[in-house]
């Protein structure tokens, strides 16, 4: 099915196209007018576009989509299907999707399933058939706005633009919001399962070198299973955990994941278990949101993106290396480079914008970056830092 209707239509002019059974309405009156997928009913968040061309099933699943609306800007999304394998969550916390064409049936030897009954059995709504180049040059000026999916197939007045408009702009948005404390564990668990591969599919790690106490702030399970293919046994604790629970484990390393949300409202209970790690001179390794609550640790600050960094094609310089790396990444914080202190050096920058993409502890061993080099979805050019982090753990026995 396709529906020409891909100009914006605010609630302040122009009408519902007849054929139209869903939409995203922005908290300005802007509506992007389309035709609905996965679950019906409507979710609020904030919208934001990923410019990966593969990948959507990690992306839909990746944790730090918490309180997210997604705009795919590549057109044709579906055509791998779903499958149990690619899941970075078994809960997904993204609000829901906005793509420009049908789903695209399946057309490849390991899918399972289809992606719009997999969105269905995730209760999470999906609009399709808009202008998404259109909607991604509006966030590209204006920054992430907060927005409302609604898939009302029922018609009669399942989509009223006036309401939906409001709670849009009643939204809080994620400045200020503690979202790891929704998607951590609550519980500590083991984790063994290494890497896919094609002959394989994912193996179990029976013979680890190190342990690695791996704090959970919205971890990807792709982090989880580079860890224990790096030769490390993994134990993941909530992000509560404070630095004399970690320490009772006795690691070799500690590793602070990714995750949703403000790392300045993380970081209230997280900063003081990470200055504790870190006195206790065990090696740190941070990604994403743990990049940013360790910078925070560390005496920087952070602040909110104009629109973030959200896809498979990113440019990072490793400053001490000299080297080019194409990253994958999702984040709209940031941690700001003027802050860092003396004792802080900065190791990566973003090759688009210049912000800062990775930190280092001077004499310690401690270190983060932005991006995320577990490749899931992306290249694997960043991959070299899990075994940075497994030298540093050498170094310490």
């Amino acid at each position: 099915m396709s529906i020409e209707i891909n100009t914006p239509v605010t609630a302040r002019r122009g009408s519902r196209p007849s054929q139209a059974d869903a939409a995203l309405v922005l908290a300005d009156g802007t509506v992007f007018w389309g035709y609905g997928a996965g679950a019906t009913g409507s979710s609020v968040g904030e919208v934001c576009f990923n410019t990966s061309m593969t990948g959507y099933q990690e992306i839909l699943t990746d944790p730090s989509y918490a309180g997210q609306i997604i705009n795919f800007t590549f057109p044709h999304i579906g055509n791998v299907g779903t499958n149990p394998d690619d899941t970075e969550t078994i809960n997904p916390a993204v609000r829901g999707c906005v793509m420009r064409m049908d789903i695209t049936n399946p057309a490849n030897w390991r899918a399972t399933g289809h992606l719009d009954s997999w969105l269905k059995s995730h209760n999470l709504t999906a609009v399709c058939g808009i202008d998404t180049r259109r909607l991604t040059r509006l966030i590209r000026d204006g920054g992430a706005p907060s927005g409302v999916v609604v898939y009302a197939p029922e018609g009669g007045d399942g989509i009223d633009v006036e309401t939906l408009t409001r709670q849009a702009a009643d939204w809080a948005g994620l400045e200020g919001m503690d979202l790891a404390a929704d998607v951590s564990c609550t519980q500590p668990y083991s984790w063994d399962q290494t890497q896919w591969s094609l002959s394989h599919g994912h193996g179990v790690q029976t013979d680890p070198r190190f342990h690695v106490v791996a704090v959970d702030f919205g971890a990807k399970q792709n982090i989880l299973r580079c860890l224990a293919s790096s030769g490390c046994k993994v134990t993941v604790v909530p992000a509560n955990a404070t630095a004399e629970d970690i320490l009772a484990y006795q690691p070799d390393g500690v590793f602070l994941s990714n995750g949703p949300g403000d790392p300045a409202a993380t970081g209230v209970y997280a900063i003081p278990m990470i200055k504790g790690v870190i006195e206790a001179g065990i090696p740190l390794f941070g990604i994403c949101l743990g990049h940013q609550i360790l910078a925070l640790a560390l005496g920087a600050t952070t602040y909110k993106m104009h629109m973030g960094h959200r896809g498979a094609n990113q440019p990072v310089k490793d400053l001490k290396t000299g080297k080019v790396e194409i990253t994958s990444q999702n984040h709209g914080f940031c941690v700001d480079a003027d802050s860092l202190p003396d004792d802080v050096t900065m190791t990566h920058q973003s090759l688009f914008d210049g912000t800062l993409e990775g930190i280092e502890l001077n004499g310690k061993p401690v270190f983060s970056v932005q991006h995320h080099p577990e490749a899931s979805p992306g290249p694997r050019d960043s991959h070299y830092l899990f075994e940075r982090f497994v030298g540093l753990m050498e170094k310490k026995t």
